[in-house]
Parts: C-alpha cells; sequence; structure tokens
C-alpha cells in the first residue's frame, strides 16, 4: 500500500513561478510514488482575507488550473477543495479540544502573519480567533488522511512538528495509536527570486506568472536586476554578482548554456539587454506546453469544477473513514 502525502496552498489566485519549481514540481514527481492529497486551501484564505471573499471562487478555479496544467493528474492524485471536505472542520474541533494554548502560540508562521497584520494601520482587529486556531486547523488538514508524510521546505518544518505533537497528545487522551505521527518529507525544488531579487511574490509585483503570455514575461524579464557593476555593454562582467537574470539561467537553462553565457559575459562580449532577451525566450520556451494545456482548461471551466467536485468527493471518503474512529474514540454520540 502507497504511503499517503498531504499538501495544500492558500487560493490567491493566478500562481507564479516560485510556485511553480518550489511547490508544484515537486508534487508532480511524488503523485507516481504516494497517494497523494493536494487541497485548495479556501478556508485558511478566510484567516486573514475573511472580508475580501468576491473572487475566492474564481481563485480556487484558478490555482487548480496552474496544478493541473502544470502536471498534477486528478487520475493519479486527489486534488480537493477545502471546504467541500467538511470532515476536516469536525476534526479540528476535536483536536482544538486536546491542543495546549502555548502550542498554538508558539507556531512561527503564525507569529509571523500576527506581527504583519499589526503592523498594518487598522488591521490588528484582523487577529482574530480563526488565525489563531490556524495551527490546528493545518493539523486537521493532515491528520483528516492520517497521511504519512507532509511535503515542506525546510522553513515549514515547525508546522508539522506540532502536528506530531498533537497527534501523539490526541493517543495519548484516548489510548490508542490511531493517528500516525507524519514526517515532513524536505522538498529539494529550485528556488527563484523575484525580478527585483526579493522573494517573489504577488503582492510584490516581482512575478512571473504561470499563465502570463509570452509578451508578458519577455517583458517582465527585461526589468530583471543583473550585475550592477556594469555600465557598459562591453564593461567585463560578472555572472556570480547578477543578482537576478543569471539566477534564472541557472534554473531554465542546460549546462553548456550557462556555461556560455559566464564565458561571454566575463569577457564583456555580451550585454545584458540582449542576455535578458534570450533569456526570456528560453523561459517562453519552457513554458510553452504548460499554457497550453492551461489555456485548454480557461476555456473548459466545467471541466475543471468536475475535477474539483471529483476529487473532493474522493476525499470525503477518506476522510469519513478517519472521522468515523475518531469519534468512536471520543465517545461521541
Amino acid at each position: 500500500m502507497k504511503q499517503k502525502i498531504m499538501s495544500g496552498m492558500r487560493p490567491t489566485g493566478k500562481l507564479h513561478l516560485g510556485h511553480y519549481l518550489g511547490v508544484i514540481d515537486n508534487w508532480v514527481k511524488l503523485q507516481e510514488e504516494y497517494d497523494c492529497y493536494f487541497s485548495v486551501a479556501d478556508w485558511h484564505a478566510l484567516t486573514t482575507k475573511y472580508d475580501k471573499t468576491e473572487n475566492l471562487k474564481q481563485d480556487v478555479a484558478e490555482v487548480v488550473m496552474d496544478w493541473l496544467a502544470c502536471g498534477i493528474d486528478p487520475e493519479k492524485a486527489t486534488i480537493y477543495v477545502q471546504s467541500l471536505v467538511p470532515e476536516t472542520a469536525e476534526l479540528h474541533i476535536y483536536l482544538s479540544m486536546i491542543t495546549p494554548q502555548n502550542w498554538v502560540e508558539r507556531d512561527p508562521t503564525l507569529k509571523d502573519m500576527a506581527k504583519i497584520l499589526k503592523s498594518k494601520e487598522g488591521m490588528a482587529s484582523q487577529i482574530n480567533y480563526g488565525l489563531l486556531g490556524y495551527p490546528v486547523l493545518m493539523t486537521a488538514d493532515i491528520l483528516t488522511f492520517n497521511a504519512d508524510l507532509v511535503p515542506v521546505g525546510i522553513d515549514q518544518v515547525a508546522h508539522v512538528e506540532l502536528t506530531r505533537d498533537i497527534a501523539r497528545r490526541f493517543n495519548n487522551v484516548y489510548n490508542t495509536n490511531f493517528f500516525k505521527e507524519p514526517q515532513p518529507k524536505l522538498n529539494n525544488c529550485s528556488l527563484i527570486c523575484g525580478l527585483d531579487g526579493n522573494k517573489m511574490g504577488k503582492s510584490f509585483n516581482n512575478d512571473i506568472k504561470i499563465s502570463d503570455s509570452a509578451e508578458v514575461t519577455a517583458k517582465k524579464i527585461m526589468t530583471a536586476i543583473t550585475d550592477r557593476s556594469r555600465l557598459r555593454k562591453d564593461d567585463l562582467g560578472h555572472p556570480d554578482d547578477c543578482e537576478v537574470a543569471f539566477k534564472y539561467w541557472k534554473i531554465f537553462a542546460s549546462n553548456g548554456e550557462i556555461e556560455t553565457v559566464r564565458c561571454e559575459c566575463e569577457k564583456g562580449a555580451r550585454g545584458c539587454a540582449d542576455c535578458k532577451r534570450q533569456l526570456g525566450a528560453i523561459i517562453n520556451d519552457k513554458l510553452s506546453e504548460i499554457r497550453e494545456k492551461r489555456k485548454y482548461y480557461e476555456n473548459n471551466p466545467q471541466e475543471v469544477e468536475r475535477i474539483i467536485r471529483e476529487g473532493s468527493a474522493r476525499a470525503r471518503i477518506e476522510a469519513q473513514k478517519v472521522l468515523s474512529e475518531v469519534r468512536s474514540l471520543v465517545k461521541m454520540y
């Protein structure tokens, strides 16, 4: 029997290359070896944007279309929407009853989110009960399927540790060994910075979206920061000091192409503008098939809806098995 993997993303709208390289590309590989459950976490979106839900349904669809375009196969992995599996909400209630308050308060991501909200004028009131309960809801997401593994980056291992703590406490309180203590499965994926050298993000206006057209991508690449020490086209370059563009070359190009770029740059035989035009062409070539698939799903929204509904129904079947056992262990009526 395959081990189970559970992971998810908040519906933030159209995804960017950071999502693709850092998460989705890894999921595509994992679906070949594991029984995967991939959630669009719309309840989690409400923890900070409960008053901005006008585009929530479309944002969910955008995320799913990007997943499908990048290679997540609904025949191999279960794609579902969190709120269409209400068993997770009930499990969250049971887990919240046994979780000490200080366990939640020490969650590093929760602390970071609280600081961000407090720093924004008039936003302090948004540190709400739902946000405080976010770490337990995240645990419920994972334990809904009694997952064996959770794919994460090194900075997210603390999330899985909290899930392990809560699973262990449940087992101790109810004298059982029902819940597994899921292990983190570290991603070995390429990381990509934004066009300005900072973390890539929609809110920073420094991203390249998976769904961007070739023209938009080429235009964005021309804004990427290069070697700030070069003033003229024939100045000797320093590829390792190129803040963004050469990093992109190392992600998207072949070893031979990378060495050619390095050599020509160091000799002053390659201008930054020409270099970025070539880079844009390479990135567009790498993304062409993905974007073609995405266009198909954009033109067939009923198929996206079918995949969401069928995947969520499959997820509920597994979730009901877990919840039935939990209710029995807690001695619910």
